[in-house]
């Protein structure tokens, strides 16, 4: 059954690239949005491509089959082998707290961009920028510390 499964998943892997690879050339050959898919208010010197929506519908797409497959992989696991998937619980938690603390630690007031006028800079949004730039740092910080510990326990060992 394993080699089904094989055979499945690889032909599934190469129809994702080739739908990929389709889209990603329509964006970048398929020529200037016309009509109603031309964004007023833009510099029309600026190239806007004919196929935004595609690549963009495609992006939502692959995150949510990522996320799906995630999510059935970690219950399946946890179903699978419950002692040995302890440690996958504490590194969700732990996000989950990384997370939070980020989102406190985040502002909602307005933020001045220039030359743009939009309502995405102030609020949720806001403050959900400033938990996700805090949490790469956090998490950027904690990989250096394992990284330079990791290496002085093996020096020690």
């Amino acid at each position: 059954m394993a080699k089904l499964s094989y055979k499945i998943s690889y032909y599934i892997l190469y129809a994702m690239f080739a739908v990929i690879l389709v889209v990603i050339g329509l964006f970048f050959f398929g020529g200037d949005a016309q009509g109603d898919a031309v964004v007023m208010g833009v510099d029309p010197e600026m190239w806007q491509p004919a196929y935004t929506d595609a690549l963009l519908y495609l992006t939502y797409a692959l995150f949510a089959i990522v996320s799906v497959a995630a999510v059935v992989s970690f219950f399946h696991f946890l179903v699978s082998n419950p002692k040995a998937s302890m440690g996958s619980l504490y590194v969700l938690a732990g996000s989950l707290i990384v997370l939070g603390i980020t989102w406190c630690m985040g502002s909602p007031e307005k933020l001045e961009i220039i030359s743009y006028g939009g309502t995405d800079n102030v609020g949720f949004w806001a403050q959900a920028t400033d938990m996700f730039l805090y949490s790469l740092y956090t998490l950027f910080v904690l990989a250096i510390i394992c990284m330079l510990l990791g290496g002085i326990k093996k020096k020690l060992s």
